[in-house]
């Protein structure tokens, strides 16, 4: 299986894949035009990406049946075309929530502390305690969170360690507004580090913003997401308080953002941005960056070698399950649920051609083959095909099937 890696990958992953047996092309540079025919004249099976665009053009050019996502958003693939040519689409769900949950913490001490003015003021030879011994302390204050995935669950448990308060808000809990029990946050998934912490479910984001001192964003990037962080959003919001994107620079209204650090005084750290460089170096100015309430980094929230490392263990093991079972790990552009409306059950001897005289009876009705399984029972005499269709078969063509093979034994229709 080759295996073609188009960004900066671990050594460690690489020795990983050609332990697996992979024919591994290691092409850190290629993007746009240059990857399409890298993906053309390698015929790689497997395509391994980080930041890099992935387009339908791209698909088109060669032989791919998997791409991985070495992180964990996949907005730069165009998973529509993928899956309309039958290509997986893996990410690596979880493997740097540790590391972007460390920078959340790390933007909210700063803000607080004002670390980097006074790293500045110092490198400029100045000295003014007086100045930056001003700060609020994070203890008993209200961190408020708009997701509860991974990261924001990581963020959760180091948050708790400074004594922070949470509220949250998640589409999956949409429209509660309840104080939750140590219990009742296990059942979320989250286990705090002290009992002590208080967390509650907000109802709405706007809920959150009224609620909370400091707000981090924790959503992924869609629809239903993009721009939702607006003016209304900021308008809620507590003079003074502080606003922490480290997820995706497009779910939030920047524009308003600007606008609410002047009228609300809002002192703001950010790691993502809505028109960031493709490369890892180019020219990068905003108006953002002038304003003293602003602390940036550089998309840098999963950079750390232990995320990375677990990263390329991850997509190790992906690329290896495929390669040996045929089976995906995280797969992220399989349907919920196929247009199938009828299962047809099919009891039969474990005889070569007993399901290509199914399918072709099926085929003669134009009934269309959703998903399909075939269990095999001890001693491979029997076995038990289930067929899922577009479709019901009438009962004149399950007559049909049955008595125009010997060895089918039983059949049922099932209507899903």
């Amino acid at each position: 299986m080759k295996v073609l890696v188009a960004d900066n990958f671990e050594k460690s992953g690489l020795d990983g894949l050609a332990a697996a047996g992979c024919e591994v092309l290691y092409q850190p540079a290629v993007k746009d035009d240059a990857l399409t025919e890298a993906i053309r004249a390698s015929a790689a099976d497997v395509l391994v990406v980080r930041s890099t665009k992935v387009t339908a053009a791209m698909l088109d050019a060669g032989r791919l049946g998997l791409i991985v996502r070495a992180g964990a958003g996949y907005n730069t693939i165009d998973v529509a075309a993928a899956s309309a040519r039958g290509i997986y689409v893996s990410n690596c769900p979880g493997k740097n929530a540790v590391a972007v949950a460390e920078l959340v913490l790390a933007l909210m001490l700063a803000l607080d502390r004002r670390v980097p003015d006074n790293v500045a003021a110092l490198r400029a030879g100045q000295w003014n305690k007086k100045e930056y011994s001003k700060a609020r302390g994070l203890q008993g204050q209200t961190l408020g969170l708009l997701g509860v995935g991974n990261i924001a669950q990581e963020v959760i448990r180091r948050a708790a360690g400074f004594g922070l308060n949470i509220v949250l808000w998640s589409r999956r809990f949409d429209g509660q507004d309840r104080a939750m029990a140590d219990p009742d946050a296990r059942d979320l998934g989250i286990e705090t580090a002290f009992r002590q912490t208080r967390i509650a479910l907000a109802p709405t984001p706007a809920a959150v913003a009224e609620r909370a001192d400091i707000v981090s964003i924790h959503l992924a990037l869609g629809p239903e997401t993009k721009g939702l962080i607006d003016a209304a959003f900021f308008d809620r919001m507590k003079p003074g308080a502080m606003f922490i994107n480290t997820a995706r620079g497009e779910v939030v209204d920047y524009a308003a953002l600007d606008a609410a650090i002047q009228t609300k005084h809002l002192r703001v750290g950010l790691d993502v941005y809505p028109n960031e460089p493709g490369s890892a170096t180019a020219d990068f100015s905003d108006a953002l960056f002038s304003k003293p309430a602003v602390y940036g980094t550089h998309h840098i929230g999963a950079s750390t070698d232990q995320a990375q490392e677990a990263i390329a263990a991850e997509t190790v093991r992906i690329i290896r399950s495929f390669k040996e079972t045929g089976r995906v790990p995280n797969v992220v552009n399989l349907a919920k649920r196929t247009p199938a409306t009828h299962m047809l059950v099919v009891r039969h001897r474990d005889r070569p051609g007993v399901l290509a005289h199914l399918f072709a009876h099926l085929r003669e009705a134009n009934l269309n083959v959703q998903e399909t399984e075939n269990i095999v029972f001890e001693g491979a005499e029997a076995a038990v095909a289930r067929i899922n269709l577009d479709g019901a078969p009438a009962a004149a063509l399950c007559d049909k099937i049955k008595s125009g093979n010997g060895d089918v034994l039983d059949l049922q229709v099932v209507t899903l």
